[in-house]
């Protein structure tokens, strides 16, 4: 599912209220993070992640969840970033300019 624009900026709006609920450090992306990742996503739809990590590592983590989780980054600042990923089952975020069910 590919996001417009006016739907990357309300989704941005909303990462600001969000807390970090996974944290990835030294040992990196692990078979339980990555499943800790995916849990969140299917019951939040979106999540902040904290990467502690120096800045190619943290790349290189957020290309991979986006590819294991098939979620979109919806932006980064720093060590935190934001995906977003619909619960096509029970969808939790209306997004704006499409259905529910898009």
């Amino acid at each position: 599912m590919s996001l417009t624009n006016s739907q990357l900026r309300y989704l941005r709006g909303l990462t600001h209220q969000l807390k970090p609920v996974v944290m990835v450090a030294d040992k990196g992306l692990s078979e339980n993070v990555m499943a800790e990742i995916d849990s969140a996503l299917d019951h939040h739809e979106l999540i902040k992640i904290k990467l502690r990590g120096d800045r190619d590592a943290r790349s290189a983590w957020m290309d991979e969840i986006v590819k294991t989780t098939g979620a979109q980054k919806v932006h980064y600042i720093g060590q935190v970033a934001c995906f977003f990923r619909r619960n096509r089952k029970k969808p939790v975020i209306e997004l704006p300019g499409k259905s529910a069910n898009n």
